[in-house]
């Protein structure tokens, strides 16, 4: 596997000429292309569904067609969230092929693969076997897939399909020992499998472009210039294993600023990863609600994990659009295990050991409701059965 710059082009929110999704600036998205080719960055990833499907066909008109195919890597994912029968796989792909005008994926995915899409869709469909038959047909260079889930189950998957070259997750400062999305936990089950690893949202869909007020010197006092994005992606890149860092670009200011800083990437100082924990910690003093003893909540009856959901609720609220979080993605998962404690459970006994710091039932059904009508599993359920 040769060595790439390890920023690498996100076409999830390229720059728009309306409110249609489907309406991409293509003259604004060819300049961005050229730019990030310039300053000798390659790799690019898109998807089945983004922009309403119109990501890849853009891709196709903004790089494909205007650049010599082995001077960029092409990622797309296949929709395991939108799983038809099995006699439509080859379809969908041929079609992403076609969409792209690419004889080949240097990396193709399984999109959004969490423990439910596995056992029923991923494992029923034999996508696994399909893509290694892509493989060996020259269609695809790696297998891989992006992951909302925990590492138990990513663990499993790994240990399941060890064709896999590489996992995309979500890794970034403020998420990496959320219990949520557990960045660090599942980028050490990556790395304990030899695999690479794709890092997606390293920004948090744009909350760590964006200090809170009042702690901007954190990060100016070291480097004034900086812009807090480019500390967000370097965190992410700096650890061992990372094939690439994906930045969800939206204009050109945004692909400068970038590649400026990633054209010769240098690892966090000791000072820099300091100055990240201290401003995590800024940014959960904007969380509604506020304990000091997160643990004690998790030692109750049911075994549910009060913290991870309350945290995570939190954390949707700081975001530019909270309904399009990334703990949207994982909660139908995590709440399978618990759904009747959930309804039914009494938590007057942890509103007690947090010294009546907020009322932890109350709390934990806000958040409830909130994550699973809002989650990225039951919108889908609602498209499949209407």
């Amino acid at each position: 596997m040769r060595e790439i710059k390890k920023l690498g082009f996100g076409l999830m929110r390229l720059p728009q000429n309306s409110a249609n999704g489907a309406d991409i600036d293509m003259e604004q998205c060819k300049k961005m292309v050229d730019l990030f080719l310039e300053r000798g960055f390659t790799y690019f990833d898109t998807s089945y569904v983004y922009h309403n499907g119109a990501s890849e066909t853009a891709i196709r008109e903004a790089l494909v067609k205007r650049h010599p195919r082995e001077s960029f890597l092409l990622a797309s994912k296949f929709p395991t969230f939108q799983m038809p029968k099995e006699d439509k796989v080859e379809a969908i792909f041929e079609e992403q092929r076609k969409k792209c005008g690419a004889e080949y994926f240097d990396y193709y995915l399984l999109h959004n693969l969490n423990r439910y899409l596995y056992s029923a869709k991923v494992e029923a469909c034999h996508l696994f076997d399909h893509m290694k038959q892509w493989k060996e047909q020259g269609k695809i260079r790696h297998i891989a897939f992006s992951y909302h889930d925990d590492a138990e189950h990513l663990d499993q998957i790994l240990t399941e399909h060890p064709e896999v070259d590489a996992v995309q997750i979500v890794l970034n400062y403020y998420d990496w020992e959320e219990p949520f999305i557990q960045s660090k936990r599942c980028y050490e089950v990556i790395r304990k499998h030899g695999k690479k690893v794709i890092v997606m949202e390293p920004v948090k869909g744009g909350t760590l472009a964006r200090v809170p007020q009042g702690a901007e010197h954190l990060l100016k006092d070291l480097a004034p210039d900086a812009s807090p994005a480019s500390f967000a992606i370097r965190f992410s890149a700096s650890h061992e294993g990372v094939l690439v860092v994906l930045s969800g670009m939206s204009n050109l200011a945004q692909v400068e600023d970038n590649t400026g800083y990633m054209q010769n990437f240098k690892p966090l100082s000791e000072a820099e990863e300091g100055a990240l924990k201290e401003l995590k910690a800024t940014y959960q003093r904007g969380w509604k609600y506020q304990c000091k003893d997160w643990a004690a909540l998790d030692e109750n009856a049911y075994g549910v994990p009060i913290s991870g959901i309350i945290r995570a609720y939190n954390s949707m609220f700081l975001q530019p659009d909270p309904y399009f979080s990334a703990e949207l993605n994982y909660y139908k998962s995590f709440r399978s295990a618990y759904d009747l404690a959930f309804e039914r459970g009494d938590y007057s006994r942890e509103t007690a050991k947090i010294g009546g710091a907020f009322d932890v039932t109350t709390a934990l059904r806000e958040a409830i409701k909130t994550l699973y009508e809002n989650s990225f599993q039951s919108y889908m359920d609602r498209k499949e059965n209407p």
